[in-house]
């Protein structure tokens, strides 16, 4: 393993807390904005949360179980899924200056996006039903986009978040791009997680394993260089640079839940493609989406990964 993927890549084992599966804290050096914590909680437990200069975005992943939410002049229950497969989930944004509790009713997985914030908002919530579904690329480049956390639909002050599913055989985060430097209504500067999921396709082995890719590659004054091969669990932090392709290989259908943030004023994602790699968004329009897609578990999906 490469310096870089040394630093960037966290395999799960590697980011483990006694409270959270997956810790990831900015440390005030070379990560700065975000941060994700990754809870499995069984029927009935709990965890309590203080925002404090934070924001937060709550996610059920998977269990099939719902969340209690618990705070001042807050009740709220929040619908969870089966898994990052089978559709969306509702969500709430937890603003700064806040204590909530969290309990678990049926066994669930929840996701705790976060980012400093810059402002002070409401608590609210989006439910599974008002998520955008947006179908990105065609051919082999397709894939779909859950845009919970983005600008048009949760009102926030920093933190941007979405979940990508990616067919297996399918690329996503293509063509490679970017988002490091900040170039009014072209370029904005966010750093980003990846935390990732995978499932294996109807008919696989009991030994398979169901593993996907991310690059990430730099500029000529910030050089990056992370291959890394992704699993369950695992993130992969983009610092800056040319990240993608995401790969799915074939057997294989990954998702991924992305969280950005950075130091701007301003909330909002704005790509710049590398300039080797934009054209072949043209071949798109002589190719249709993925027919697979929207994706539905039911077509043919089993837990071996």
């Amino acid at each position: 393993m490469s310096t870089d993927e040394q630093t960037w890549f966290r395999p799960r084992v590697a980011t483990q807390e006694s409270a959270y599966d997956v810790a990831v804290r900015p440390d005030g050096n070379t990560w700065k904005h975000t941060g994700l914590l990754v809870a499995d909680l069984t029927d009935g437990e709990t965890r309590s949360i203080d925002t404090a200069a934070d924001e937060y975005i709550l996610l059920p992943l998977s269990g099939g179980g719902s969340v209690e939410l618990e705070g001042d002049d807050v009740r709220e229950v929040l619908a969870g899924r089966e898994s990052v497969f089978h559709g969306a989930a509702d969500c709430a944004y937890l603003p700064r200056g806040s204590a909530y509790r969290l309990r678990a009713a049926g066994d669930v997985k929840v996701a705790l996006c976060f980012a400093r914030a810059k402002a002070d908002l409401p608590f609210a919530v989006v439910r599974a039903g008002d998520v955008p579904v947006e179908l990105r690329g065609a051919g082999r480049s397709s894939r779909q986009v859950r845009n919970f956390g983005t600008p048009e639909v949760l009102e926030a002050s920093s933190i941007i978040a979405c979940e990508v599913i990616t067919p297996a055989g399918n690329w996503s985060s293509y063509p490679p791009h970017k988002h490091d430097e900040h170039r009014p209504g072209e370029e904005s500067e966010l750093e980003e997680i990846y935390y990732f999921d995978l499932r294996s396709e109807a008919g696989a082995a009991d030994e398979s394993d169901a593993v996907g890719y991310c690059c990430i590659s730099g500029t000529g004054d910030r050089p990056i260089d992370v291959r890394a091969a992704v699993r369950s669990g695992d993130v992969l932090l983009v610092p800056h640079g040319w990240h993608g392709p995401a790969m799915a290989p074939p057997g294989y259908h990954l998702y991924y839940l992305n969280v950005m943030a950075g130091p701007g004023d301003e909330r909002v994602w704005l790509i710049r493609d590398h300039p080797s790699h934009a054209w072949v968004r043209r071949t798109w329009e002589a190719e249709s989406i993925d027919p697979r897609l929207p994706f539905d578990v039911r077509q043919g999906a089993t837990d071996g990964g």
